[in-house]
């Protein structure tokens, strides 16, 4: 639990919904904005290190640049195609600006925070306030010395420059803090630099670091056209561009402990590279053409496969390591509703439908003839893997207890076929006999009484996640086991316009869990596959409309209270709303097969 002292450093800044919050990220680490100027979560110097800033999760750490003044209202949005956001608060007096950013591309040792505070309209009074604590809030800042105009410090193993601070004081808790006076038209910069090394040399200077970063940012967004959501497709690719570390990892989020159901014990750890997801962002920026985050996702996946073979883990972290083993941490209060959970099970699970997807993956990067010698030899790999593991229990995509999922054969299915259209010949046979094998072997113990596919042999309900393999082209999207299926999903899985998993029990589908946002973007393109482009179009906007105003989307909604449950942002559900959005924008058809 948080002490008297801790609690007293970041009152006032108490956890938001989560559709307030807006991502800053450089590759190398994160951070989440939240309505009142606070940084309310931040794990430096990378991902998976312990966090600088904690708020979020009932740890001290605090970075907040908010109006002074007692009454305002909110809004904010990003530069488009950047992952640089402009904080905006309009007073009874004043038009506030905070233009927030982390220097990009990231360094892996030193976060640079940049934060340009504006008066656009009248006299700005801004509280600044500086409390960081590495450790999850343990550590407090110690070693602080004023030179001139900057501060210096260090928290745990971390050290800190902070530059535009020469008015801040020390105060009673050890946070530094001051009001920042602007006349109308002024603005003012502060830098903050976080690093597991020495600083040395000058201070960052914000207006270069500015530039360098609107340059770098220019130069990672592609031109990605033919798009229903152009706007969310820029920005998304923007997301998961700052998801992704110069090692080659993108990780499935930049949280952890954010609760998917409130006092239901589902909080998890997600700042680890998932193998799967990063095949789905390669899949999908694939459909726009053969742009950095398929040949990064190529190269991370082709070395995880090539590397581990049969033993391939579904996670890993950002620099191709073993992700740590669970554990709680008991000194915090957690996101309401939550709790506290470092590192995460995966790492002792074998999920066969990864090698499907990574399949899938080589496949969509040889259509751009961008899988190398070294790529084929992951591809070959992963079939062998498949070769020797598909006839095993597994714990699937959703991450359960081990069984024969449908899915997961399915998806082998699926990542064997596409592989087979852009292998040599020598190699087609065998990988076509092995996929109508495994087809097979589903069709005969996974096929339900009404003709649907079912979850596994022993568990007959319904899944969304078995509407994927016929998109994917594990078999046609007219076979009746296809459109059994689709039906199916739409009559039991989906309620108010939004999909679920799979019935957890007799309860309603809202009380069980909240929507999956990933599967309505799957259910649009199941549709659009059958020809109903204005249904598919239908459950696109609905679920592309569910964040807030920063555009971030999460794992799972809860439709009842509308709100955001889960990790944030969710990298593979930004990767299916990139894929939909494209997708939908031209006939079926048009699709390679």
């Amino acid at each position: 639990m948080t002490t008297q002292q801790d609690v007293a450093s970041v009152e006032g800044f108490h956890p938001h919904v989560l559709q307030q919050y807006a991502l800053l990220a450089d590759g190398e680490r994160g951070i989440l904005v939240g309505p009142k100027g606070d940084y309310a979560w931040m794990c430096a110097p990378r991902w998976d290190s312990d966090a600088v800033f904690s708020s979020l999760i009932g740890g001290g750490g605090l970075y907040a640049v908010t109006p002074a003044a007692p009454r305002y209202v909110w809004g904010g949005y990003y530069e488009e195609g950047t992952l640089i956001w402009r904080s905006r608060w309009v007073t009874t007096s004043a038009v506030i600006e905070c233009r927030e950013a982390l220097a990009f591309p990231g360094d892996p040792h030193t976060a640079v925070v940049l934060r340009r505070v504006v008066a656009c309209e009248g006299t700005a009074d801004v509280r600044v306030l500086l409390d960081a604590r590495a450790g999850f809030g343990v550590n407090k800042m110690g070693h602080l010395h004023r030179n001139g105009g900057e501060w210096t410090a260090r928290t745990g193993g971390l050290r800190l420059r902070w530059s535009g601070a020469a008015e801040a004081e020390v105060d009673a808790h050890g946070r530094l803090e001051f009001v920042l006076h602007l006349e109308p038209g002024a603005r003012h910069d502060l830098v903050l630099e976080l690093s597991d090394r020495t600083l040395r040399g000058d201070p960052v200077r914000a207006s270069e670091a500015w530039a360098a970063t609107e340059e770098a940012w220019a130069a990672a967004l592609p031109p990605l056209h033919r798009t229903l959501a152009p706007r969310e497709v820029r920005d998304g690719y923007a997301v998961l561009r700052g998801l992704t570390s110069g090692a080659g990892g993108m990780v499935a989020a930049a949280t952890m402990s954010l609760p998917e159901r409130a006092g239901a014990g589902r909080s998890y750890d997600y700042r680890y590279a998932w193998l799967r997801d990063q095949a789905y962002v390669g899949q999908a920026v694939a459909c726009y053409g053969a742009h950095p985050l398929l040949d990064t996702a190529v190269s991370f996946v082709a070395d995880r496969v090539r590397d581990d073979g049969s033993k391939l883990r579904p996670a890993y972290t950002v620099t191709g390591g073993p992700v740590p083993d669970e554990r709680t941490l008991s000194h915090l209060d957690g996101y309401p509703g939550g709790a506290d959970k470092v590192g995460n099970w995966v790492n002792h699970q074998f999920q066969l439908d990864v090698v499907g997807e990574a399949l899938l993956l080589f496949a969509a990067a040889a259509r751009h003839d961008h899988l190398d010698l070294e790529h084929w030899r992951a591809a070959e790999a992963a079939v062998d893997i498949i070769k020797e593991r598909w006839g095993e229990p597994d714990a699937g995509l959703w991450e359960l207890d081990n069984h024969r999922w449908a899915h997961s054969r399915l998806t082998c299915v699926a990542g064997l076929r596409a592989m087979c259209r852009a292998a040599p010949r020598s190699q087609t046979a065998a990988w076509s006999s092995l996929a109508d094998a495994i087809l097979a072997d589903v069709a005969s113990d996974s096929v339900h009484p009404s003709g649907r596919w079912q979850r596994a042999p022993d568990d007959q309900r319904v899944d969304a996640a078995l509407l994927m393999p016929p998109i994917r082209g594990a078999l046609s999207g007219h076979d009746p086991r296809t459109l059994a299926t689709l039906e199916a999903v739409a009559e039991s899985l989906s309620e108010m316009g939004y999909v679920y998993r799979f019935r957890q029990d007799d309860r309603p589908l809202e009380d069980a869990e909240g929507a999956f946002v990933l599967c309505g973007f799957v259910m649009a393109l199941a549709l659009h596959q059958q020809g109903r482009t204005a249904e598919a179009h239908a459950w696109f906007e609905r679920h592309r409309a569910v964040c807030g105003p920063p555009g971030l989307l999460s794992e799972e909604f809860d439709v009842r209270q509308r709100q955001l449950r889960g990790n944030l942002p969710q990298a593979f559900v930004h990767a299916l709303l990139l894929e939909s959005a494209t997708r939908l924008s031209r006939p079926w058809e048009d699709e390679k097969p």
